[in-house]
């Protein structure tokens, strides 16, 4: 499992792209496109950001997976939406707009999951590294 020295690593590299290029690379890995997200700290209540992609976007909503790379403990990301789920997200590059999180239902995962994995089969992957469901999390503006 990923730990979380990498994955900061892989979000100040990330940046560091984004920054160099000056946006013109880094909001796409491989097919799916590349979200800020930027949430409440639920026990620091400072705002905390990470980049994520996002394998599914319907209608006005975008679909996020927290995956953590198989890991058996849910990323500190979704936690603190969990608790606030007042967010900000900032889309392909596009300024932060302030959107709300919740976790899809038991149908709306049934529904979305098969389309997610399709996509990008790294996620499937991942769910048969942990016991945990990987809960997916739809973003809408509001």
């Amino acid at each position: 499992m990923p730990s979380d020295l990498f994955l900061k690593t892989a979000n100040v590299m990330h940046r560091a792209i984004l920054g160099i290029t000056r946006g013109r690379v880094g909001w796409r890995v491989g097919k799916m496109p590349v979200l800020e997200l930027s949430t409440t700290g639920r026990k620091s209540g400072v705002s905390r950001s990470v980049m994520l992609t996002s394998p599914l976007q319907e209608s006005n909503a975008i679909v996020i997976v927290a995956s953590r790379g198989g890991d058996d403990q849910h990323p500190a990301w979704f936690l603190n939406l969990r608790d606030n789920p007042q967010v900000e997200v900032a889309y392909m590059g596009k300024p932060k707009s302030a959107m709300t999180a919740r976790v899809a239902t038991d149908v709306e995962r049934a529904r979305m999951w098969p389309l997610v994995t399709a996509r990008y089969k790294g996620y499937a992957g991942y769910q048969t590294k942990t016991t945990r469901e990987i809960p997916l999390v739809i973003l809408s503006e509001g």
